[in-house]
């Protein structure tokens, strides 16, 4: 066996314990999200509204879309794998199918994940904005969704993907 062939089944093999450790699937789902956020901000800000927001002003509308992008992404990655175990003792409980829920309940689901992400979000605004007046935005942003991130887990743990009893 090569020697990247080793080390690729030792990571591979690492991958598949921290599985096992749901604050772990957060963080890297929040890592994919934090990619996406910095991907849509840089995008927004740098070509999308540059009619509305200048390079060198703060970037209120591409924050806003950034943020929204990646709670997107981050609901998606969370339901279907952090949390996956609690969605799918909740459809046994309601008899439906966890991969194609209904409109209506994903639409539900979105709306608890949002709201319980809302603080986060907010926090992690503001603290961009107020971080970007003394570094680079982008640097800002990172350092609030650090912040953020662990009001994010809790408020999703115990309220959006709860577990039944």
């Amino acid at each position: 066996m090569s020697e990247s062939a080793s080390l690729s089944g030792r990571v591979l093999a690492l991958l598949r314990w921290l599985e096992n450790f749901r604050y772990i699937k957060f963080g890297i789902v929040g890592a994919s999200g934090t990619v996406v956020n910095l991907l849509v901000l840089h995008l927004g800000h740098e070509y999308l509204f540059t009619a509305i927001e200048p390079v060198g002003s703060k970037p209120y509308a591409s924050l806003a879309l950034a943020i929204t992008i990646a709670t997107l992404n981050n609901f998606s990655w969370n339901r279907l794998w952090t949390w996956s175990d609690r969605v799918k003792a909740e459809a046994m409980v309601l008899h439906t199918d966890p991969l194609h829920p209904s409109p209506g309940q994903l639409g539900r689901e979105f709306g608890k994940y949002a709201t319980a992400s809302g603080f986060g979000s907010a926090l992690q605004y503001v603290l961009t904005l107020l971080l970007s007046g003394s570094m680079d935005y982008r640097i800002a942003n990172v350092i609030a969704i650090v912040v953020a991130s662990v009001s994010n887990f809790l408020a999703n743990d115990k309220w959006t993907f709860k577990r039944r009893s």
